[in-house]
């Protein structure tokens, strides 16, 4: 493999164009997550579009081997370079070639080059982040700290819920068949051009509905937000990194859980449910039957994603830290 060379993409289309060779070197990223994809990254940059991009594509010959997506802030905090997501993803990441040896130095050594910034913010990393393993550049300042818990339940062994658990969900779903119960797989059903909207819409009914019983408006509240979703869905879809799950009681859409999912774990995003069907627990349903599949399927993880919310400790999961590192040139 030649050497990697590195050169900055300062336009959108220029980014869009990396797609073929961005999914390529996502797939051959051990510790890649859907939030680092293009199908999540390429829409959150059209929906939001915060400041001037500053993405580094690092190339050895023809092939993709580095891929650092940011853009420069010039705000209270001082000019800063911050990834792509930050905001609405629960982990962020540069993707880095494993087999190349020398891509993470040069995405490195173009990031120092680039004007504008006085700080790298590396944020929500997961503990088997490649932004971690980074070495910064020659007389850098480092801090790297705790940032978010997500917990996560590990799926191996017999059974990794824990029995008070499983008993409530026998108990929630008895509930909800005696009124006529009904999962819908979107994923399974992602032929019709119409579901991801019709999905996207009771999503939003129904999380709006759960967080104003709390006299807050919720995560898709915000117009930017629910263009986002409406742009990602239907690529995480074909891509198969998307796993938006309904459930019916009496023909009414009670509930849903819209997950994501890789080769190794399944996330649990964002939920709702219709306060009418409080007795049923439509959320535990919904998160008892994902975990199920996810055990099916082989998976190793089911993630929370960040927060520490109770009812994710009962479902047995432990805290797994994000890590934010931050990088300052002199």
């Amino acid at each position: 493999m030649s050497r990697p060379v590195a050169r900055l993409v300062r336009d959108a289309a220029e980014l869009a164009a990396l797609e073929p060779a961005w999914w390529a070197l996502w797939r051959r990223s051990p510790g890649a997550t859907p939030f680092s994809s293009p199908a999540w990254l390429l829409p959150w940059w059209e929906a939001f579009a915060p400041g001037p991009l500053a993405a580094v594509a690092v190339e050895a010959g023809p092939r993709l081997v580095g891929l650092g997506a940011f853009w420069l802030e010039d705000g209270r905090h001082g000019p800063r370079l911050l990834p792509l997501g930050l905001g609405i993803s629960d982990h962020t990441d540069v993707l880095v070639d494993p087999h190349a040896a020398e891509a993470g130095a040069a995405l490195v050594e173009a990031v120092a080059a680039l004007p504008g910034w006085d700080k790298w913010e590396l944020e929500e990393l997961p503990p088997d982040a490649a932004a971690l393993r980074l070495a910064a550049a020659p007389g850098w300042a480092e801090q790297a700290v705790d940032q978010t818990a997500c917990p996560v339940l590990d799926l191996a062994g017999p059974e990794p819920v824990p029995s008070r658990q499983r008993r409530k969900l026998r108990m929630s779903r008895h509930r909800a068949e005696r009124r006529g119960l009904e999962i819908l797989d979107l994923a399974a059903e992602a032929a019709d051009p119409c579901a991801p909207a019709s999905y996207l819409a009771e999503l939003a009914r129904l999380h709006g509905a759960r967080w104003a019983e709390r006299g807050e408006d919720g995560l898709l509240a915000a117009e930017p937000v629910r263009r986002f979703h409406a742009l990602a869905l239907p690529r995480l879809l074909a891509a198969g990194l998307a796993w938006p799950l309904a459930l019916r009681i009496e023909n009414r859409v009670a509930g849903a859980a819209y997950l994501l999912r890789d080769d190794r774990a399944a996330y649990a995003y964002l939920g709702g449910f219709d306060p009418d069907f409080a007795f049923e627990s439509p959320g535990t349903i919904l998160i008892g039957h994902a975990i199920e599949r996810a055990r099916e399927a082989g998976l190793a993880r089911f993630s929370f994603l960040r927060g520490r919310e109770p009812y994710k400790y009962a479902w047995g999961a432990a805290d797994v830290l994000n890590r934010h590192r931050r990088l300052v040139r002199p």
